[in-house]
């Protein structure tokens, strides 16, 4: 599912599709292209199967397929939400890693999704764009998004049908659908549950999409296998337990990186930095994903007995691995929007800000420092933050050098047993990573 533009409508449309065709009795996996966390966790809810997100930049291509067949088992029809624009993907020359570039790795037919709301019979000419743009793609038609009335709906169609792109259906402009965002994304069900009323405010709205002509159209490609390496050949006994923060504040994964480390014999045990009063016992790695802690960073430092904990943990030789939100909860403290700081683990000796808050975003390629657990890897890997570093930052031991055409940057903290960063890692981007960090993970002499 593609479009010309991010914000043209396609996390709606693909929710509508998910809850039409679940209607229908069918099973959906849904999947996301690109490095997104937030549409996953509704496109989860959707579905009621975890979303996996398709990375053309942090997957190789056969550890994507391997990852795509794997999720799809059991379902009766994949949903594939794209990202930006269509050809839109890993800055330069190319399209690399964008919803094209992953179309034609899967061989999927495409569904165009063409905002409708400020243009009428034009969208034709868009949709005849998008469609001839690249002649590998198989476009199977079109859906209009923020459709005003039947006689917008009457004009729109006729572009359609003068370009020769196929109308597949259409969403009225709805309140019901809307879906309320803020800065980094759309707002996440982990935070506040998905909005009263959604699922049979989708579930109309999918009435006016073709699903037989869309589920005719969803042909199953004939997927190239090839070994990857990601997952072991057959079962490894458990071999380390890992604490993994799971609450309002901490829930950005990828759910193939959960599935990976749990493969190669992690037992991952959920735990609440805003509510657990310590760490679960005997938990030989702490992983803290992304979020959003500035946004609950008093009830964060109010949990001292967590933190203590944390420390305790550190000093003992657990491994505390921090990405991005995790990462600043690890940090000295927080600032917050107003100024005010809340103290948090002080792990990683610096403050991070929210105080002229400044978007940092993109795919990058980096190489673990030592004394880092992964000292001298080089990761594609992606990152995406407004908070900045304090003025007070001490210099300190980078956890990776971060690899461009300016030349190196030093990013986050790293110790024997802890990396701090906002980097974002997919373990599915190098066989034997995930392994690594389970047996990084595992007791002494286990």
């Amino acid at each position: 599912m593609g479009a010309a533009q991010s914000g043209a409508g396609k996390t709606a449309v693909a929710l509508t599709l998910i809850a039409g065709l679940r209607r229908r009795g069918l099973r959906v996996q849904p999947f996301k292209v690109g490095p997104d966390y937030l549409d996953p966790q509704l496109l989860t809810w959707a579905a009621g199967r975890h979303c996996r997100n398709l990375d053309g930049w942090m997957l190789p291509e056969a550890a994507l397929l391997e990852l795509f067949a794997r999720a799809c088992r059991g379902a009766d029809i994949a949903v594939v939400e794209g990202v930006m624009g269509l050809f839109d993907g890993r800055a330069g020359a190319g399209d690399e890693a964008s919803t094209a570039a992953v179309a034609r790795i899967l061989d999927a037919p495409l569904l165009l999704v063409l905002d409708a709301a400020r243009s009428s019979r034009t969208v034709g000419a868009v949709g005849l764009g998008l469609s001839r743009a690249d002649p590998r793609l198989r476009v199977a038609g079109a859906v209009l998004n923020r459709v005003a009335s039947q006689r917008h709906l009457d004009t729109c169609r006729g572009g359609l049908a003068a370009a020769g792109v196929p109308a597949l259906g259409h969403l009225l402009s709805s309140r019901e659908v809307a879906l309320p965002d803020r800065y980094l994304g759309l707002l996440a069900p982990a935070e506040t549950g998905p909005p009263r009323g959604l699922r049979p405010a989708l579930e109309r709205a999918a009435e006016t999409l073709d699903l037989d002509a869309i589920r005719r159209a969803a042909s199953v490609p004939a997927l190239r296998r090839e070994p990857s390496g990601l997952f072991p050949e057959r079962a490894v006994p458990t071999g380390a337990r890992i604490a993994v923060a799971r609450d309002r504040a901490f829930h950005f994964y990828y759910r193939d990186s959960l599935d990976l480390l749990a493969a190669w014999g992690a037992e991952l045990v959920p735990f609440s930095p805003l509510e657990s009063p310590a760490l679960p016992a005997g938990a030989g790695g702490v992983y803290l994903g992304g979020g959003y802690p500035e946004l609950f960073a008093a009830e964060l430092a109010a949990n001292r007995g967590l933190l203590r904990s944390l420390r305790a943990a550190h000093r003992r030789g657990a491994l505390i691995y921090g990405e991005c939100g995790g990462a600043m909860y690890l940090a000295r403290a927080i600032e917050d929007g107003d100024g005010r700081r809340h103290a948090m683990a002080g792990l990683w000796p610096v403050t991070v800000s929210m105080r002229r808050r400044r978007l940092t975003i993109g795919y990058r390629t980096v190489r673990a420092c030592a004394p880092s657990f992964l000292a001298g890897r080089e990761l594609p890997a992606h990152e995406h933050h407004h908070s900045r570093l304090g003025r007070e930052t001490a210099p300190g031991r980078p956890a990776w050098l971060v690899l461009d055409r300016d030349g190196e940057r030093p990013e986050g903290h790293a110790g024997p047993r802890l990396a701090a960063s906002y980097i974002h890692l997919h373990l599915g981007s190098r066989p034997g990573l995930a392994a690594s960090v389970v047996a990084a993970c595992a007791p002494a002499g286990g």
